[in-house]
């Protein structure tokens, strides 16, 4: 017997039509007794218009079957948005704390001030990478994060140099 979940799920699958083999998990059903070994499921199919590089089709599959309680425009907005966040954790594991390094504090509290010193620094690379494509009139997600933290690091050895209320500006 399969275990069934109370959460609503919602996940992006292939956007090619299933073989002819393939169960085709597509359509709705409410009748949940017609499928009680299976899950029923609603498939959405959308495109990005005007997004460069983006797919022809995009297909969600999701629990969610109301479409007045969820409706596809929506998921397809949240699903993207959900990749947001994920990207932003990706910038704070990988390139900005380093793919291996670890937090080294030993108390829960300095972990903690150790990790809000980690989101401190991606907000203050964000904030220049904002400000830069301000100023070049471009779009800020099409600046590179990694890119980014590097001329960061470049130019924090400059910068270490100078007291923090020295007599001149800094340059």
């Amino acid at each position: 017997m399969r275990a069934r979940s109370t959460f609503p799920l919602t996940w992006r699958t292939a956007s090619t039509p299933p073989s002819d083999n393939a169960q085709n998990l597509s359509g709705y059903n409410p009748d949940v007794e017609a499928a009680p070994d299976g899950v029923i499921v609603r498939v959405i199919e959308y495109r990005l218009e005007g997004v460069e590089g983006a797919e022809p089709l995009y297909r969600l599959v999701t629990t969610l079957l109301d479409h007045e309680m969820a409706p596809a425009t929506e998921l397809a907005a949240h699903y993207h948005e959900r990749w947001e966040i994920e990207t932003a954790f990706d910038e704070l594991k990988t390139h900005l704390r380093g793919a291996r390094a670890v937090l080294r504090s030993k108390t829960p509290d300095l972990v903690r001030q150790e990790f809000y010193g980690l989101l401190m620094a991606h907000f203050a690379v964000r904030g220049l990478m904002h400000e830069a494509a301000l100023n070049a009139d471009e779009d800020p997600d099409r600046l590179s994060f990694l890119h980014s933290v590097r001329v960061v690091r470049r130019k924090m050895a400059a910068l270490g140099a100078i007291p923090p209320s020295g007599p001149h500006p800094v340059p």
